[in-house]
C-alpha cells in the first residue's frame, strides 16, 4: 500500500488532499499544529478504510519531523511527501516597510527550513520507493509581485528554488512545486481578512490537479493547478 505524509492536514488543501488520497487507498501520516482539528480530520480520513497516523506538532521542530518519518516507516515506507504547512509572516499581511522581521523569520522557518528538513529526513525512504515523490505547495505570490505579499511570496519563491534544485540532485524522484491558485481557506482569510472570499474556489476543487500529477507522473517542475485542470476540460 502506498504511504504519504501530508503536512498542514487539519483543514484546507491539506485535509482535502488527504481525504482524496485515502479514497484511492493511500495510508497516511498527517500533521498539524492544532490537535483537536487534526483529530477531526483524521477521523474523516479513516472513514475511507486506510491506516492513518495523526501527529500534532510543528514542522520547524526536528523531533516532530523525525516522528513523522518514523510513522511512515512503521506503515511500510514513504512514497509521497506533501509539504503543505505554511506560515504568513504577519496576520493580516502588511507592506514590507511594516513587516516584522521575526514574522519573516517564522515564515521562512516553516515554509522553507522546515520543509527542507522534512525532505532531508524522508529522503532515504523516498529513494527506496519505486515512485518517490515530493510535492511542495507553492503560490502565485512566489512569481508575481503583490503588495503586502512580499514576505510570504519570498518564502514560497525560496521553496520553489529548493524544489527545482532537489529535482536536479535527485533524478530518481519526482519533485513538483504546485501553485494551487486562489482558494477559500483560513490562511487566505488570515492574510486578507477584509477581502470577501466567497467567490473563491474551495480547496476540494483543485485536488484533482494533484491527483492527475500523481497518476501521470510528468517531469519534475513547477505546475499551476488551474492550468492542469484546463487541459482536460
Amino acid at each position: 500500500m502506498a504511504v504519504a505524509i501530508v503536512t498542514g492536514a487539519s483543514k484546507g488543501l491539506g485535509r482535502a488532499l488527504a481525504v482524496a488520497l485515502a479514497r484511492q487507498g493511500w495510508d497516511l501520516v498527517l500533521d498539524a499544529r492544532t490537535g483537536p482539528v487534526l483529530e477531526e480530520a483524521a477521523r474523516e480520513v479513516r472513514a475511507h478504510g486506510t491506516r492513518v497516523v495523526a501527529l500534532r506538532g510543528d514542522v520547524t521542530d526536528g523531533w516532530h519531523r523525525a516522528a513523522l518519518v518514523a510513522a511512515a516507516r512503521e506503515l511500510g515506507g514513504l512514497d509521497l511527501l506533501v509539504s503543505n504547512a505554511s506560515a504568513l509572516g504577519a496576520e493580516p499581511l502588511v507592506r514590507l516597510d511594516a513587516l516584522p522581521l521575526d514574522g519573516l523569520r517564522a515564515a521562512l522557518e516553516t515554509n522553507v527550513v522546515g520543509a527542507l528538513g522534512l525532505v532531508q529526513e524522508a529522503l532515504p525512504l523516498l529513494r527506496a520507493s519505486g515512485a518517490g515523490t515530493v510535492v511542495v505547495v507553492s503560490s502565485d505570490a512566489a512569481v508575481e509581485a503583490y503588495g503586502t505579499w512580499g514576505g510570504y511570496g519570498a518564502s514560497k519563491a525560496a521553496l520553489d528554488r529548493l524544489a527545482a534544485v532537489l529535482a536536479v540532485e535527485e533524478p530518481g524522484l519526482r519533485v513538483w512545486a504546485v501553485d494551487p491558485g486562489d482558494m477559500r481557506t483560513d490562511l487566505y482569510r488570515a492574510a486578507v481578512p477584509a477581502d470577501d472570499d466567497f467567490g473563491r474556489p474551495r480547496p476540494e476543487s483543485v485536488v484533482p490537479a494533484f491527483l492527475r500529477l500523481l497518476a501521470r507522473r510528468p517531469a519534475s517542475g513547477r505546475y499551476v493547478a488551474p492550468a492542469l485542470l484546463e487541459v482536460d476540460a
